[in-house]
């Protein structure tokens, strides 16, 4: 427990930083009860919505909705902390809270995090657009190829909308109109989860796949859920919910942004975004699983493409999720950049040529791997284990350790200790894991 001496060393070092975080919560304090649970949402909600049917045929639909709605409750505790730490602080940032506790290291410590999982994040929306704008642009074409065209080359394709779309975007000194695009991105997903429960009933198990007869090889089993299942790749299941539900870079902003803040009001838009993102979440699973079975693909839309490709709503959707992903890149990118110069740069002023060469590095970094990672779930499962679980778990629990004067006995420390325990198992029971399963696949 840190001593009451400590405490007061940190609040007189940080007297200025705690001081102009209240003052900017106090004048950006506008944003109703509604649009900060729609922020919440739009912090949750992104790729892994992707991701999470995939987990739920390697887990079974019980041990699925056990674990997410776990990861939920311990994901909504973990912003409670934070908010509790906010509260005593009075800082409005994470990196902040970093600082606060472990001056320099604490904000390198959460920065590098924070880059790691943006990345992560980037990769993944990339990785859709590369599989997903082919199947996309050939269903508009209703031809048939003997070889690949360059146009539906998803490599190609994937350099041609970073070049043209993502890096101007990025490269902008302010990007802030794209923050509109929030709501459409929320719009997208709950459509999205519409039409997952929708198109269940419109395609048959077995699966089949145009002309195919797909009552030849039919197993009895292919078409039973299965409630529980525990393999190799279930080590994905937990790092890809926690990647799922990681909102906690954005709940402090959101945060002082609230009108008439307080604890208790941002816990309750905490707690409803939560609620809503959780259901969301495991209608596209449950629905998306049992269109599938064992058969869907870690990138739910793919599954689609392969047996339905010229749907027109399965097309829509398509198109929306690109347009959603397409601006969450460059959206995503203005935080990575901040991380990388904050790590790398820090006593530098703003330079023109560091914020183009920046750029530049961080999107080779993420074309070079949705690019070469095989599949939306490796990043997932590595990304999810690692700073997903810290900043979702770790982090959150070590910092109110350090922070608080309650005694180590007390219960909410107990709890911090266990969301501690809790992000160490997840990174070395899953990474070792899902690394090996990786490796063995590629050989």
């Amino acid at each position: 427990m840190m001593s009451e001496e400590r405490i007061e060393s940190l609040q007189g070092d940080e007297s200025a930083l705690v001081s102009r975080d209240a003052t900017q919560r106090h004048e950006s304090a506008t944003a109703s009860f509604a649009s900060s649970v729609f922020n919440i949402m739009h912090a949750i909600m992104g790729s892994g919505i992707l991701g999470l049917a995939y987990a739920m045929a390697n887990t079974g639909i019980i041990g699925f909705s056990l674990l997410l709605l776990f990861v939920a409750v311990v994901a909504t505790y973990s912003v409670h902390l934070l908010l509790v730490l906010c509260e005593q602080t009075g800082l409005t940032s994470y990196e902040d809270l970093g600082f606060y506790v472990f001056k320099t290291t604490g904000k390198v410590m959460v920065a590098a995090a924070i880059l790691i999982q943006n990345i992560g994040a980037m990769s993944s929306y990339l990785l859709i657009i590369k599989s997903e704008l082919p199947a996309a642009i050939a269903g508009f074409l209703h031809n048939s190829y003997d070889g690949t065209p360059w146009y539906l080359n998803g490599r190609i394709l994937l350099l041609v909308t970073v070049i043209f779309v993502v890096l101007p975007l990025a490269l902008l000194p302010k990007i802030e109109f794209l923050g509109y695009t929030s709501g459409l991105s929320i719009l997208f997903m709950f459509y999205f989860a519409i039409v997952v429960v929708f198109k269940k009933w419109f395609i048959p198990c077995p699966l089949f796949n145009g002309t195919i007869n797909y009552l030849q090889n039919f197993s009895s089993n292919e078409c039973k859920p299965r409630l529980l299942q525990i393999s190799t790749k279930t080590a994905y299941a937990i790092p890809t919910m926690a990647f799922s539900f990681l909102c906690h870079t954005s709940v402090l902003p959101i945060y002082s942004e609230l009108e008439r803040p307080s604890k208790g009001r941002m816990q309750k838009a905490v707690n409803i975004g939560m609620t809503l993102s959780f259901s969301i979440y495991v209608l596209s699973a449950l629905f998306g699983y049992l269109t599938f079975y064992a058969n869907v693909n870690s990138q739910l839309l793919h599954s689609y493409s392969q047996f339905l490709p010229r749907d027109t709503i399965i097309m829509s959707v398509r198109i929306c999720i690109l347009f959603s992903v397409l601006l969450m890149v460059p959206l995503i990118h203005f935080s990575t950049r901040k991380c990388f110069m904050l790590l790398f740069f820090s006593s530098r002023p703003f330079s023109w040529l560091c914020h183009i060469v920046v750029t530049l590095v961080v999107h080779a970094v993420i074309v070079l791997l949705a690019i070469y990672v095989p599949n939306i779930q490796n990043i997932f499962g590595v990304v999810g284990s690692t700073t997903s679980a810290a900043l979702l778990f770790i982090y959150p629990g070590l910092f109110y350790l350090q922070i608080s004067s309650e005694s180590l006995k007390s219960l909410r420390k107990l709890k911090a200790l266990g969301l501690i325990i809790l992000g160490i198992l997840i990174g070395a029971v899953s990474l070792p894991v899902i690394i090996k399963t990786w490796l063995h696949s590629e050989n």
